[in-house]
């Protein structure tokens, strides 16, 4: 599987999670997508500062080859992803303890 298409799976896999697995629905949030416009602004300038300097190298075979901030389009798609998996699951927990 290439980096493209991990990220599609990982993005796919996030939403089902968020929308019918744990039924959180975070994606119908206003809060939710403020707080992805936060954490983006941080993943772009992260992004640009590793992969600019060639900390953080990419295959041309593995990604499509458009890039934001000088990263992969496919690391926004993973972050995303990682966002939306992690508060979901986090949610999902706190509703699980209440008595």
């Amino acid at each position: 599987m290439s980096y493209t298409q991990l990220a599609v799976v990982a993005v796919v896999i996030a939403i089902s999670f968020d929308m019918y697995l744990f039924n959180t629905q975070l994606l119908k949030r206003k809060v939710f997508w403020t707080s992805y416009a936060i954490i983006l602004g941080f993943q772009l300038l992260t992004n640009w500062w590793l992969t600019s300097r060639n900390i953080v190298m990419y295959s041309p075979d593995s990604i499509i080859g458009f890039r934001i901030a000088s990263a992969p389009v496919e690391d926004l798609f993973f972050g995303f992803a990682l966002v939306l998996g992690v508060m979901s699951n986090w949610i999902r927990q706190d509703v699980s303890r209440r008595p």
